[in-house]
C-alpha cells in the first residue's frame, strides 16, 4: 500500500506576530516623547511628531508635505488642506499652537523653502523621508519611553486625536471627516468601535 507523505504546512506571516489596531498614544505618552524630543533638540522629530497627531494623516500623505503645505507668508497656518494620495479626496486639518512653534523651528534650523519638503530625506535616491523610516522613527520613540513598539505603529499618531473624541462626542461623521474617509463604514472599522460600543451598551443594562 502506497503511503501518503504529508509536507509540513509553511508558519503562518503573522505568527508570534501582534495584528490589528495599533493603539492610540495616551496623553502621558504624547508628553514624554514631547519632553525627550525637546530636551535632546531633535527639532525635525518634535516636529514630525507634532504634526503627526494634529494632522492624522497617513504616513504616505505625511512624509511627502512640503513647506507650502503648512506655511502662508513666512508663518505656519493654523488649518491646512491637502490632498490624499490614496483617496484623491481633500482633507483638512488643524495645527495647533505647540505644532506651529515646532514646524516654525524646524524649518529655520534646516533652512527650508517654500517648495522643500518638510521632511528630507538624509539618504540619496528619495527627496524625502520615506513611509518605512517614518515607521523606524516612530517604533523608536516608543521604545525610548519604555513602552513595547509592537504595540505601536504610524496609525497610533493618526488615531490618537480622533479616539478621544469620538468617546466624547459620539460623532461618527467628525471622525469621518477628521481622517479624510470616503466611507463611514472604513470610520467604523478604522476605530474597532463596534465591539466597544456594544460592550458598553452591554454593561450599562441590567436584565
Amino acid at each position: 500500500m502506497e503511503m501518503l507523505t504529508y509536507s509540513p504546512q509553511p508558519a503562518p506571516w503573522n505568527k508570534g506576530k501582534l495584528v490589528g489596531q495599533k493603539a492610540p498614544l495616551k496623553i502621558r505618552d504624547i508628553w514624554a516623547i514631547r519632553i525627550r524630543l525637546q530636551i535632546s533638540q531633535r527639532y525635525r522629530d518634535l516636529a514630525l511628531f507634532n504634526l503627526a497627531i494634529d494632522s492624522k494623516l497617513r504616513g504616505c500623505d505625511l512624509v511627502r508635505l512640503r513647506v507650502r503645505d503648512v506655511s502662508h507668508g513666512g508663518h505656519i497656518a493654523a488649518r491646512a488642506i491637502i490632498m490624499q494620495q490614496k483617496t484623491q479626496q481633500p482633507v483638512r486639518f488643524e495645527i495647533t499652537e505647540v505644532t506651529r512653534d515646532a514646524l516654525s523651528r524646524w524649518i529655520a534650523v534646516r533652512g527650508l523653502r517654500t517648495d522643500d519638503f518638510l521632511f528630507p530625506s538624509r539618504r540619496r535616491g528619495s527627496p524625502h523621508i520615506t513611509t518605512r523610516q517614518y515607521a523606524r522613527i516612530v517604533h523608536s520613540w516608543i521604545a525610548e519611553i519604555g513602552l513595547d513598539p509592537t504595540d505601536y505603529g504610524t496609525h497610533s499618531l493618526r488615531r490618537t486625536k480622533v479616539t478621544p473624541i469620538y468617546r466624547r462626542t459620539r460623532n461618527l461623521r467628525a471622525i469621518q471627516l477628521l481622517l479624510g474617509h470616503t466611507k463611514l463604514e472604513s470610520t467604523v472599522r478604522y476605530l474597532g468601535i463596534e465591539v466597544d460600543d456594544a460592550l458598553e451598551m452591554a454593561e450599562q443594562t441590567e436584565v
